[in-house]
């Protein structure tokens, strides 16, 4: 079957994120112009007479990491060998010296053939926002996209994500963004925002188990009655409790994979994964 690969503009990233939310992955109500932002040629398409048949993400963050996601072939072209080829195709055109994906568990093998390798497994804890979250702590403070470069440098001081990535929170952080400060310095920080169904919490850095709910708590002042969801590596145990304390139900897992040397990632201090499309 004949078929054209090449890079998705701003209106394709909507499509895959459409197309994501009928594989209920849930996304957020506007994530295309953030998932865009740190790599403008972090999508790809593949498409069969001009239709748009397949997508898939390769974020690159600087030369050193990517992040891949958005693999997802349209039904009506499943089962020709067209997803495979787009993935071929991305590994090729963005290489990095590390790829970073997290996968449903039954795709492990099938990843493990392109060399990604276990990291660890995530947890998708979802449930009824709990009462009594009506105000929050005097040591939060609001962030803005006029932040993400004081955000990238706590990221990159405590190793909670594997490489900057200043474009992407510039616009991450026009969701509803809450940072901890202590003795005038930032100690953890989170973001919500409204997805398909509900809201996700994600990330959610903090030095310890304390400080995540405290920044928790203060961003679910900012989310209505219903549904919000918070995906914790499995690793963190701490992270997991939390979850749990809150009547959180383990939803479904992920596996975090890497191709190539893995980040040195504290997750000791990652409450809240970023997504599960970006890293």
């Amino acid at each position: 079957m004949a078929y054209d690969i090449g890079f998705l503009g701003i209106e394709g990233i909507r499509t895959a994120v459409a197309w994501a939310r009928l594989e209920g992955w849930n996304p957020g109500l506007n994530d295309a112009v953030p998932f865009a932002a740190e790599d403008p040629e972090g999508f790809l398409g593949l498409r069969v007479g001009g239709e748009l048949a397949a997508t898939i993400s390769l974020v690159r963050y600087g030369a050193s990491f990517a992040f891949l996601g958005f693999y997802i072939c349209h039904p009506e072209f499943r089962g020709k060998g067209l997803g495979h080829a787009l993935w071929n195709e991305a590994l090729q055109r963005k290489p990095a010296r590390c790829i970073g994906l997290d996968g449903v568990k039954a795709q492990q093998p099938s990843y493990r053939q392109s060399g990604f390798v276990l990291a660890h497994e995530n947890i998708r804890h979802g449930g009824l926002k709990p009462g009594g979250y009506a105000q929050r702590h005097p040591a939060l403070i609001d962030l803005s996209a006029a932040d993400a470069a004081a955000i990238d440098r706590f990221e990159q001081r405590r190793r909670l994500f594997p490489a900057p990535r200043p474009r992407f929170l510039a616009e991450w952080l026009r969701h509803d963004a809450l940072a901890l400060r202590r003795d005038g310095e930032i100690v953890g920080y989170g973001v919500v925002r409204q997805c398909q169904e509900g809201w996700k919490v994600g990330p959610l850095f903090a030095e310890n188990v304390g400080d995540a709910e405290t920044i928790l708590r203060g961003l679910l002042t900012k989310v209505p009655e219903g549904t919000f969801f918070l995906d914790t590596p499995g690793t963190n145990q701490a992270a997991v409790d939390l979850a749990v304390s809150l009547g959180l139900k383990p939803m479904f897992e992920t596996a975090r994979m890497y191709r190539g040397p893995a980040p040195e990632i504290d997750t000791a201090k990652v409450f809240g994964i970023t997504t599960f499309e970006l890293g």
